[in-house]
């Protein structure tokens, strides 16, 4: 039960990091993405070093062993940061946190994980409900700008631009989880592995720093920035907790805590003070059963 507590909590603080990325993303901002990345960096290295200090083993060597999951997080969050710049949070979330299902099948299918009947059910329910989401948002999405008489420019939702983005980070982002299920326990021990991840992040921190600061001669506002370092508060907070859980249940942990996607809906409702369709409350109701399928089994 250790392995969905963990996964409650990554879903708690991801889904907030979801909100305040939004937040923090402008479209008139053609570097916010790498500002995310600053953002994001600095607070997981602060978080790295204090674990070390702290007495948790680390060696240098950890950060070149889970360097394959690490990259490709990294590199799936750029993404997701950057496409976040075109297209609205609850259409994005959901399609790039299907990556849950693609890195289930991967551990199915090669590492030949196994999951009971019940577990395979409740896999379902989140992932048709993480599905059936994205396609509701954008058919009221699209009926709600031809009732305005809006036409969406050529970077906004219909766009090929706004939809790869997500798409790129769910195909890469399934593969960095289907590679820390491979290194995990049997490589790397947890606390190793998410300290190496966030030194990474770190270091890309930097080049994101020297790439806009001093490269593109951009100037960095901390007051401005509040949205991105909330953003990046609660990205370490959920990190910190989905490793473990991962470690602990890889094939039934990942579709599980996808599903936050359906608390970045929730978060946007209540803080936007928008409401809820009736289909809306039904998919995240499919989506609880199975969760709470999980959670029992």
């Amino acid at each position: 039960m250790t392995w969905f507590i963990l996964s409650l909590i990554a879903i708690l603080f991801w889904s907030g990091s979801d909100l305040f990325s939004k937040l923090g993303s402008r479209p008139d901002d053609k570097y916010s993405h790498w500002k995310m990345v600053m953002a994001v960096g600095v607070v997981m290295g602060a978080h790295a070093f204090f674990l070390i200090a702290t007495g948790t083993p680390f060696s240098i060597s950890d950060i070149v062993t889970y360097l394959p999951a690490s990259a490709m997080y990294i590199l799936s969050m750029i993404l997701g940061y950057a496409g976040l710049r075109y297209i609205e949070l609850s259409i994005s979330s959901p399609i790039c946190n299907s990556s849950g299902a693609v890195a289930a099948l991967l551990c199915f299918f090669i590492l030949k994980e196994t999951m009971s009947g019940l577990q395979f059910f409740a896999v379902a329910l989140v992932c048709v409900g993480v599905f059936a989401l994205s396609y509701i948002e954008k058919k009221q999405d699209d009926a709600l700008r031809r009732q305005e008489g809006d036409t969406p420019d050529k970077k906004h939702t219909r766009s090929f631009l706004a939809i790869l983005f997500p798409i790129l980070y769910c195909i890469i982002d399934g593969l960095g989880t289907f590679a820390d299920a491979l290194l995990l326990d049997t490589v790397i021990a947890e606390e190793q592995a998410n300290i190496a991840y966030e030194l990474t992040f770190l270091m890309m921190a930097v080049f994101a720093f020297v790439y806009v600061v001093i490269v593109k001669k951009q100037k960095i506002s901390l007051p401005a920035e509040k949205p991105k370092l909330a953003a990046a508060l609660c990205e370490t907070a959920g990190q910190f907790a989905y490793v473990f859980a991962i470690g602990a249940n890889a094939i039934v942990a990942a579709p599980m805590i996808s599903s936050y996607c359906i608390m970045s809906l929730v978060w946007s409702r209540i803080f936007l003070k928008e409401k809820l369709s009736k289909a809306q409350y039904a998919v995240i109701a499919v989506a609880a059963v199975g969760i709470a399928i999980l959670g029992m089994e």
